[in-house]
């Protein structure tokens, strides 16, 4: 086969090309894989940390604000009428006890019901991480259906909060075959959450011996 002979023009380009290539070649054995392409890496992750550092320092900014509207958001809550009147278990349930004979007083209209038997229930156990402790008691009634909504309805609309659970209603099968109007039997839980508790009271002074008079 003949070979052609390349003309001094062509190969002057045949031999630039093979330069660029060696040069493109050698770039990428030498240079990129070993340098370029690690320091581009680490700028990558320079950036990275830099946007992290950013946000980290603007929360770091906000914190007293953060601080200072949680402590606003806690006097709000400890000041709320949503809680029970009293931090002591045993106080805020006898408070729940004459909240039912105050209600069904003032909500019979007319009907007839009455607070059979109420009693304190044992106080519930706290429970890790909850931060309200609750207050709950038992409560009987006896009454006809209407004021038995009427309460119900006034004591789980009424504030401070309390629910209503356990909720048993039924008709005594003797007083209705005496009495075809008789009333229901009701029982259920009623339950609210105290007062978180305020500091403590500050130290009192130290008393006077004596004999002594107060310093002038």
């Amino acid at each position: 086969m003949k070979m052609v002979a390349l003309k001094p023009r062509e190969s002057r380009i045949a031999a630039i090309v093979l330069l660029l290539l060696t040069l493109l070649l050698g770039y990428f054995v030498l240079l990129h894989w070993w340098f370029v392409a690690p320091l581009r890496e680490i700028g990558s992750e320079m950036a990275d940390l830099r946007d992290t550092h950013s946000r980290y320092a603007a929360a770091i900014a906000e914190k007293p604000a953060l601080q200072q509207r949680l402590a606003t958001l806690g006097a709000g809550q400890a000041a709320s009428s949503a809680f029970l009147a009293d931090d002591d278990p045993n106080t805020a349930a006898a408070d729940l006890m004459q909240r039912v004979v105050d209600v069904v007083a003032s909500n019979t209209h007319g009907g007839s019901c009455v607070v059979s038997q109420k009693m304190p229930l044992p106080n519930p156990p706290v429970t890790p991480g909850e931060p309200y402790r609750k207050a709950a008691v038992s409560i009987n009634l006896s009454c006809d259906i209407e004021s038995l909504a009427n309460v119900l309805h006034a004591l789980e609309q009424g504030m401070p909060y309390v629910f209503v659970d356990d909720l048993s209603i039924y008709r005594n099968p003797v007083a209705a075959q005496q009495n075809h109007g008789a009333a229901l039997e009701v029982q259920f839980t009623l339950s609210g959450y105290l007062r978180p508790a305020h500091a403590g009271p500050a130290a009192a002074p130290a008393s006077t011996p004596a004999g002594q008079g107060a310093a002038p």
